[in-house]
């Protein structure tokens, strides 16, 4: 793919400074990219790159400060080259629309235009596929489960009977949805395993990392509301909530019946304890241990988890009382001579 600067500017409604005649036919990072190449400047800790890099042109936001490169003026950056990448690297499925000869279909299984099913891909009975559906190869699919338009579903994923997927989903390789939540009664001196008879809801618009597990409610439903971000190596527990366009890192364990509200991050490592609420817009740091609710649109971090100035101040204390204590050391030693005279 070649365009112009002019193109690109167009695309994006933004303004170019230098020559927009200027071909471009690759995105790529500012240290690494060379001549025909095209990037760009979120963060200004990039803005050291700029004199060296060899990129052909340079998104920048409109309050950049003028330089000697070809650049292309937009509103956001960074939005902006995800919109350019879409349009260079779009990908065309990997596997062709129809049923590969392997996979293994049960009954009474509804699907839609276009489907593509690939090599050991089993669909258990009673299961509806929405139009343009995308079942890599060895995706495993319980009965009644739902699964809505164009999403989705990479290698040796798992999704468990009943379960309900919503439209243009994204399921990397070897996640589990509908897992077993980890419910049991200590009776009589052992585990006594409790049904976990509920179910997972996906909404529309989710993607959820590899490896990934959500676990099935043990009544009712644990639910991944629309637009919600899942990294990968992210355990989900039974029954929680999770609200529209959060976005999770990887590694962090939600504990079951956590109630999380809509555009709240949470940073990679993070931990939270069962049957808390975090409010809407909340930011929770990396590593952060979450053991009581948290409010809406606060940041906290550090174990156990507070507002994050706080939990900054009381870090920095720690690494001064070694020296706090050899002062204090010094100070008894000088009042003990002074008493001796």
């Amino acid at each position: 793919m070649h365009v112009t600067l002019a193109e690109i500017a167009q695309w994006l409604n933004g303004a170019v400074e230098g020559d927009d005649s200027v071909e471009i036919f690759g995105l790529a990072k500012i240290e690494e990219a060379q001549s025909g190449h095209l990037t760009f400047i979120a963060n200004p800790k990039y803005a050291k790159y700029l004199d060296q890099t060899r990129a052909s042109a340079v998104l920048v936001a409109f309050d950049f400060p003028p330089c000697d490169k070809n650049i292309v003026r937009v509103q956001d950056p960074y939005y902006s080259f995800l919109i350019l990448a879409k349009k260079f690297y779009h990908k065309p499925c990997s596997i062709p629309a129809g049923i590969h000869k392997t996979a293994v279909i049960g009954k009474n299984v509804k699907m839609g235009d276009n489907t593509a099913v690939g090599a050991n891909v089993v669909i258990g009975d009673g299961c509806i596929l929405g139009d343009d559906v995308i079942l890599h190869p060895g995706v495993v699919i319980g009965d009644h489960v739902v699964i809505g338009e164009k999403t989705v579903v990479y290698a040796n994923v798992t999704i468990r009977e009943e379960c309900r997927i919503g439209s243009r989903v994204i399921i990397h390789m070897g996640a589990v949805i509908g897992s077993d939540g980890f419910g049991f009664v200590f009776h009589e001196g052992k585990y006594q395993k409790l049904p976990q008879m509920g179910i997972v809801v996906l909404g529309d618009d989710v993607e959820i990392g590899a490896n990934t597990t959500i676990d099935r409610a043990t009544m009712g439903e644990t639910v991944i509301k629309n637009g919600v971000k899942i990294d990968n190596l992210v355990q989900v527990a039974h029954n929680v909530v999770i609200g529209e366009h959060t976005a999770i890192a990887a590694q962090t364990g939600i504990s079951g019946s956590t109630k999380i509200g809509k555009l709240v991050r949470i940073g990679g490592q993070a931990g939270l304890a069962g049957h808390i609420q975090v409010g809407d817009e909340a930011v929770i740091g990396g590593q952060a241990g979450v053991t009581k609710s948290v409010d809406e649109k606060i940041f906290v971090s550090g174990y156990p988890a507070r507002p994050h100035f706080q939990a900054r101040r009381e870090e920095a204390s720690l690494g001064r009382l070694p020296g706090l204590l050899r002062r204090i050391k010094q100070l008894e030693e000088e009042v003990q001579s002074l008493k001796k005279k």
